[in-house]
């Protein structure tokens, strides 16, 4: 039995996040980011969910947002590097910035999303993915965000979606983005170990659960 036990230990060890920087990766086709004036035309909104890479291809699969980046939000240290944040003493969470259309997805619409796709009952952790760095987390950036934010974790309260829900809903300070090579890191790296076993079958239980929520596959 302990024999299993490690064997499982190791498994999960070798499909987390913070083990998979030194894959070899095979290009897909890639989307065109927009520059920085065309995103200045969109709101933005700050969300942790465990690993970035999955939660950027799911917001990216959405219909209304236009861009999603990388980053590190909710820590005491400057610019912090990915290994730094990976020891879980820097106090980041690893966030994803949505820059999104309003007239076409509202922010309760990315709540929906956000809790459509991870589990907010397991505090700081996401699958194989443990530690603070991995914690369920809203950064709000004003009243209206935080009050919808708290409203619709009493609302799935209430239906009883989740027994429980550890999601810190706390203000926005600072959004610190991620190293280069970790943006689209799905679409760039699609035979990755941690991409093939973790991070597209949670995009595809995404899908499954809010079709209604995704944009037009391009022929």
């Amino acid at each position: 039995m302990k024999h299993v036990v490690f064997f499982l230990i190791v498994t999960l060890l070798s499909l987390s996040a913070c083990g998979q920087k030194n894959k070899s990766a095979e290009k897909s086709q890639l989307k065109v980011d927009k520059s920085p004036a065309e995103l200045a035309n969109y709101q933005v909104a700050y969300f942790g969910s465990g690993c970035f890479w999955c939660v950027e291809a799911i917001y990216e699969s959405v219909k209304g947002v236009a861009e999603v980046e990388s980053g590190y939000s909710g820590g005491h240290v400057e610019n912090p590097t990915y290994e730094e944040v990976c020891t879980g003493t820097t106090g980041h969470a690893e966030t994803v910035k949505i820059y999104y259309d309003s007239t076409v997805i509202s922010y309760d619409d990315l709540l929906k999303v956000f809790y459509d796709s991870h589990d907010p009952t397991t505090a700081n952790r996401q699958g194989p993915d443990a530690g603070t760095q991995y914690r369920s987390a809203i950064f709000y950036q004003n009243n209206y965000e935080r009050d919808h934010a708290k409203a619709y974790i009493q609302k799935l309260l209430r239906e009883k979606k989740f027994p429980l829900i550890t999601t810190e809903v706390v203000k926005y300070t600072a959004f610190f983005k991620a190293e280069e090579y970790h943006q689209n890191f799905e679409c760039k790296n699609p035979h990755n170990g941690y991409i093939e076993a973790v991070s597209e079958p949670r995009l595809e239980r995404f899908k499954i659960k809010a079709p209604e929520m995704l944009k037009e596959e391009k022929k």
